[in-house]
């Protein structure tokens, strides 16, 4: 008997991860883990899906826990001998209106945001099977953030030959600078989650380039995409966006045709390519 394929989306209890769950279940043939850090949230979510006629599964996974992420890995390679879709699309925003100081929001945003992904993304990119697709979920953000940045911070972000290890040291030097509150003379935009999506779409960029160099003949395809602005709790009601309609893009990019050689490596919006 053949293994069946398999997919998983990040913080899916609610949301666009919901609604990404949602419909892969109606489009992708295999088996698809709605995750979620809080267990009775997470079933919820799956029991709210079984009653529309769909068949998701649950795994619990806190992408802040490294111990979490690598049990949630060996579930994967053990049950299916890898993973055929990876969406990261846990994350979180603070609010506009939160008191907490900026260093705390800068701190515990990048390391939700940027450090976790990267880190899910190390323990699990190595069981993405042949022709699999990852879809990391940024922001038009990271684009509005960029702009914001000084030249020489701009230069190093958009470089086609910035290391994931000199990705890293500038995450971690907006973390101090916010803790030193000296962010803004050193050039960084007064915005924690601006910054830890920039984070998100050059990591991508860094890891697209890496797979297609270690692994040239798997065709897998990795991207970052905006979902836009879209009416959750993180965005608000006012958002134009349904959850539905914020999915397309994430699942346009997890259900790209084996035969498919692009887009990777790219930022994507509404399925279209964007300048970076």
């Amino acid at each position: 008997m053949s293994t069946p394929r398999v997919a998983l989306v990040t913080g899916a209890n609610k949301g666009i991860g919901f609604a990404t769950v949602r419909s892969l279940c109606k489009q992708f043939s295999g088996d698809v883990y709605l995750t979620a850090r809080d267990p009775e949230r997470g079933m919820a979510a799956v029991q709210s899906l079984q009653s529309e006629g769909l068949n998701p599964l649950f795994y619990q996974l806190d992408i802040n826990d490294i111990n979490s992420i690598r049990k949630v890995r060996d579930f994967m390679k053990e049950k299916y001998g890898g993973l055929d879709v990876l969406i990261n699309n846990a994350g979180i925003a603070f609010k506009v209106q939160d008191t907490a100081p900026f260093e705390i929001q800068a701190d515990v945003t990048l390391r939700t945001n940027f450090f976790s992904t990267r880190e899910i993304c190390n323990e699990l990119l190595p069981i993405i099977k042949p022709q699999g697709r990852v879809v990391n979920v940024s922001s038009i953000c990271s684009a509005t953030a960029l702009k914001k940045c000084s030249p020489d911070l701009q230069a190093k972000f958009t470089s086609d030959t910035i290391t994931e290890d000199e990705l890293v040291k500038l995450m971690e030097k907006f973390v101090e600078d916010a803790k030193s509150g000296v962010h803004v003379q050193q050039g960084w935009p007064n915005w924690g989650y601006g910054v830890s999506k920039i984070g998100v779409t050059v990591l991508s960029r860094i890891q697209a380039r890496r797979m297609k160099k270690e692994r040239p003949q798997d065709r897998i395809l990795l991207n970052a995409c905006c979902p836009g602005w879209t009416r959750t709790d993180m965005a608000g009601p006012n958002a134009t966006k349904s959850p539905d309609e914020g999915a397309v893009t994430l699942v346009y990019l997890a259900l790209l045709p084996p035969e498919a050689d692009e887009p990777h490596g790219q930022f994507v919006i509404d399925k279209k390519v964007q300048n970076w």
